[in-house]
């Protein structure tokens, strides 16, 4: 949501063209208990989410295009990339070794880190290289038909969930406009204010006066006017508040500023994601899978490390361990560390397991769970999954490109109010002297707090006090000026 209520001073009475829905008890109402609660704190929360909505919605609205980009990447890619990935079903498959082997040849000057045998029937194999070619953090795949062995194609693969240039470039242009670092900031500040204006907005929407409960629902039909958009902001945003909220917490887990924040409460608290340990005996350093530089001999022999049984029986020795789902990820093993394979299924139920495995003799080095690991980390990843639209598939991509539409809609109709109602101005200034004190010391307090945990949002909430108050000191001059005259 992003801009409710008239753009002007309150008044008892609403306009003809505006009939006010009156039900007990009336928001507006002064006194004690709910209503006069409600009564002090609606111009302060009208104030904020008009402000916030006028001048955080231009970032809120470029977030939610190229998110709703994003979301329908994810099909567009199985169209535009088909020749690479998918083939005709063979009835028998070439050894996971021998492919890797023909991609090396392709591409010699790359080094394969990592191979992603095809999940189903008719999928490619992704064989994973570090290339001077391609950008940094990004590897080049190289495409292989899992039944002849040739090579389909090779393309620059972005991240875990294995992003083509598409969805990358459109990645890109959601996280950071394209502007590295300084970009980061707008993804960050459109998502530190979402939640915000998200819940202003329902809590205005719940506190308007309607003669029936089903106008809290469903948007009012009728002749175009304020009113009728007014009725369709508020509906679909209370019907997409959940997943809007989710998104902003989401979202903030790895920005650039919030972001380290919860991560530190995130450990504090425990629920650090527990990394695999693929060291062996006697090596020197740890860490995990992400550092592996594919130093081993995916055929298997001896390599510069000593003995290696190849990538066909380790993950043979990963099955026999309890790897069982058809989508795996295997990063091949440097220097001083084991193979690694990482179950990669994040449909429901999650297969989200990995099994290190020395290259010597495939014994299973560590193993790690994801029923083992604590409960705040299986909520972050599975709401970072969920965010990048690859927890329960289609239908998360779907789902998100609702959101998307929603939130595209809802600041197209917050827009559309907010010019219907000019040259009004927004509620009368110092509302925030209505709130009884015993409610806004603990409400400056809170808002204090988040403002410092989502640095982005104090300070732009500083930056609307400051022209709140340059705005009025301006009005009060030009006020004694006219008196003067």
């Amino acid at each position: 949501m992003t801009i409710d209520d008239p753009a002007r001073p309150e008044t008892t009475e609403a306009p003809p063209s505006e009939p006010t829905d009156a039900t007990t008890p009336t928001p507006g109402k002064t006194g004690t208990g709910r209503a006069g609660t409600w009564s002090a704190l609606r111009p302060l929360v009208l104030r904020l989410h008009f402000y916030a909505g006028v001048l955080v919605a231009p970032f809120l609205l470029v977030a939610a295009a190229s998110g709703l980009l994003y979301a329908l990447s994810f099909q567009a890619e199985k169209v535009i990339y088909a020749h690479e990935l998918e083939v005709p079903v063979g009835d028998t498959t070439v050894p996971l070794s021998q492919q890797v082997n023909i991609a090396r040849k392709v591409n010699p000057n790359g080094t394969v880190t990592a191979v992603w045998p095809g999940a189903e029937p008719g999928a490619t194999t992704r064989v994973l290289m570090a290339d001077p070619d391609v950008p940094e953090g990004t590897s080049l795949a190289v495409f292989v038909d899992p039944y002849t062995g040739e090579v389909r194609g090779q393309l620059p693969s972005f991240g875990s969930s294995g992003a083509l240039p598409l969805r990358t470039w459109i990645d890109g242009l959601h996280a950071d406009l394209h502007l590295g670092e300084l970009g980061r900031n707008y993804s960050e500040l459109a998502a530190s204010w979402l939640w915000v204006i998200a819940l202003g907005g329902v809590l205005l929407w719940f506190g308007r006066r309607r003669k029936n409960r089903r106008a809290l629902l469903v948007p009012e039909r009728g002749p175009k006017s304020r009113r009728r958009t007014l009725s369709w902001h508020g509906s679909v945003g209370l019907w997409a508040v959940t997943g809007l909220v989710l998104l902003s917490a989401t979202g903030l887990t790895w920005s650039r500023y919030a972001g380290e924040n919860i991560g530190t409460v995130q450990d504090g608290l425990g629920g650090a994601t527990p990394k695999i340990s693929a060291t062996l005996d006697g090596a020197a350093g740890s860490g995990s899978e992400h550092e592996g530089h594919g130093a081993g001999h995916p055929q298997g022999g001896t390599t510069a490390q000593g003995p290696d049984i190849g990538v066909d029986e380790a993950v043979e020795a990963a099955r026999a361990a309890g790897i069982d789902s058809p989508s795996v990820s295997v990063v091949l093993p440097a220097e001083g560390k084991g193979y690694v394979v990482k179950e990669t299924d994040t449909q429901f139920p999650l297969q989200l397991d990995s099994v290190a495995v020395n290259p010597a003799d495939g014994t299973v080095l560590d193993r790690l769970a994801f029923a083992d690991y604590p409960l705040l980390a299986k909520l972050t990843r599975i709401g970072i999954d969920t965010h990048t639209g690859v927890f329960l598939g289609l239908f998360n991509q779907l789902a998100l490109a609702a959101l998307a539409l929603s939130l595209i809609l809802l600041i197209l109709w917050g827009y559309r109010m907010w010019w219907l109602r000019r040259p009004g101005r927004p509620v009368a200034r110092g509302a925030w002297r209505k709130v009884p004190v015993t409610m806004l010391l603990p409400l400056a307090a809170v808002t204090a707090l988040v403002g410092w945990f989502i640095p982005l949002l104090g300070l732009s909430l500083l930056l609307f006090l400051a022209v709140d108050l340059t705005l009025a000191a301006v009005a009060k001059v030009r006020a004694r000026t006219t008196r003067t005259n």
